[in-house]
């Protein structure tokens, strides 16, 4: 049986409300470290780009020293972010979401938005190249938890909450369309739809909404010769005129993970990324991981998004269970956009899924990508943050 002396021993050992650090530093390690392996994997895939004739006067070290330049840049950017209360990120909502709809409108104006290979999706800021897509992905997440907020007792009704979010993304999906940016559409439609569906909204506005985008999609894709011969090539990326031609990166790609096998060929030794696969460092960079770590790595870095996206629903979940909807519909819609995209992501590369244009987070190389990431995990350990300080008593 235990002595007082015991007992007050064992309760000085116990973390308490008051020793209880002030973020979530299990999440901001993994953060950290996935963001740290994504500058290593996109050395690994971009060190020989330059030996190519489309990168010629590049140098070896290009990409990995401006990914490792977009970190630092959302570093900082995080660390601000970080340092705004949640009630003021919930009354700027709406003027967030109107700068990134101008932003879009901005970038299809010639002259002002830079083209590349038909496409018009990215704003030359000097240095580097700004993609409003990338900041919709963040205001759409911030617009739609403020949604439910103030429609949270009209959910269930068509007119007061589900006809004015359908403009609203139908909008969106309007000027995405013209870039074209497909891909993106599809990752904001679906944090839009997965932040409603859990802040309420009745389950047949919900199918109606998926049906509608899905119908969309559909037309888009079989009206658009490109777009459809990318989805048949996928079903059979080995026939030979499929294989040479719009099926070629995926069948590269399932090369690199038939090279991997088990444990990988080991770190920079993939051959797929010495100029086989096209955008090795970029969309397809799971297929080097897949290759120079094999089947154990991959399952690794799946399992380090599942922890990010566990860890995204439970502080939503916390900041709900405290009366903090906005907060909790914020984090949770963290976890929907990161699952979303990673699962998109990952299965283009294994041939799950039409080949699209969208990087890994924390992961691809990507400017605009990489710091609207790190402002999301910002804002999410911005919610941790305030859910442990309510936990203390704290009101602010």
């Amino acid at each position: 049986m235990s002595t007082p002396l015991t007992q007050r021993l064992w309760r000085s050992k116990r973390p308490t409300r008051t020793t209880m650090p002030s973020i979530d530093i299990s999440l901001l390690t993994v953060v950290c470290m996935l963001a740290a392996f994504g500058l290593l994997m996109v050395y690994s895939a971009s060190i020989a780009l330059a030996d190519g004739p489309q990168y010629r006067g590049y140098g070896h070290y290009y990409f990995v020293l401006r990914h490792a330049l977009f970190l630092a840049l959302g570093a900082l950017l995080a660390g601000a972010v970080s340092f705004i209360p949640m009630r003021v990120w919930e009354k700027m909502a709406y003027p967030v979401f109107v700068i990134a709809v101008l932003l879009l409108l901005l970038v299809l104006i010639p002259g002002i938005g830079r083209e590349v290979n038909g496409a018009r999706r990215w704003i030359p800021l000097g240095l580097v190249n700004f993609q409003p897509s990338e900041f919709m992905k963040v205001a759409m997440m911030i617009f739609a938890a403020k949604y439910v907020v103030v429609r949270k007792d009209h959910m269930s009704e068509f007119l007061r909450g589900f006809v004015p979010m359908i403009a609203v993304v139908g909008l969106v999906g309007g000027l995405l369309i013209l870039e074209p940016d497909l891909g993106a559409f599809v990752v904001i439609a679906c944090i839009a739809m997965g932040i409603l569906f859990i802040g309420g909204i009745a389950l047949r506005w919900m199918l109606g909404m998926i049906t509608l985008f899905g119908g969309i999609g559909a037309a888009m894709i079989w009206f658009a010769p490109w777009r459809r011969e990318r989805l048949f090539v996928y079903l059979d990326p080995w026939k030979p005129e499929n294989a040479y031609g719009s099926a070629y990166q995926l069948s590269h790609s399932l090369i690199a993970f038939g090279r991997g096998e088990w444990f990988g060929v080991g770190l920079g030794s993939s051959i797929e990324k010495l100029h086989y696969l096209p955008e090795a460092h970029t969309d397809f960079i799971v297929a080097v991981i897949g290759e120079e770590l094999g089947f154990v790595g991959v399952t690794l870095l799946i399992l380090t998004f599942a922890f990010i996206i566990w860890r995204a629903f439970e502080i939503g979940r916390q900041a709900i269970a405290m009366e903090r909807l906005f907060n909790g519909m914020l984090a949770q819609g963290v976890g929907v956009w990161f699952g979303v995209q990673t699962f998109i992501n990952i299965g283009v590369c294994l041939g799950l899924l039409p080949t699209k244009g969208l990087t890994l987070p924390l992961v691809s190389y990507g400017g605009s990508a990489i710091l609207m990431n790190l402002m999301a995990i910002a804002l999410l350990l911005r919610v941790d943050h305030e859910n442990r300080n309510l936990m203390r008593g704290i009101r602010r």
